[in-house]
């Protein structure tokens, strides 16, 4: 399986994963020049922005260490689009999320680290 196969494999896994917790996929794959939103969700009255993070094994660490200040502050611009552009609002209560995935098909384990980080300038 290619890297975008297996890229698209597990986010497919984080939000049927996160439908069973009880939130609402809004949009996957939301996408400007500045960057791409993995899931955006409605959960508990916060509209959620969502990175996907999976890795194998942690030889290189947790999935969850991947989304650096960089990739915050990447999400948190596309995130500023979506609210205005998409949801015409900034007056909705937002959180940013990740999804950590480990292992390898079939055996694998999700953590759903919610309000992961603040919004970045």
């Amino acid at each position: 399986m290619n890297k975008r196969n297996t890229g698209t494999w597990y986010e497919n896994l984080a939000a049927e994963y996160i439908k069973q917790q009880g939130a609402r996929i809004v949009k996957r794959n939301y996408r400007t020049r500045s960057g791409e939103i993995d899931l955006v969700a409605n959960d508990g009255g916060y509209t959620c922005f969502i990175e996907v993070k999976y890795r194998r094994d942690n030889r290189c660490g947790e999935p969850e260490m991947a989304v650096d200040y960089r990739k915050q502050r990447q999400i948190s611009k596309v995130s500023r689009h979506f609210l205005y552009f998409i949801l015409k609002s900034d007056e909705i209560p937002i959180r940013y999320d990740v999804i950590a995935i480990s292992g390898e098909q079939g055996a694998v384990t999700v953590k759903w680290h919610k309000n992961a980080f603040d919004y970045i300038e």
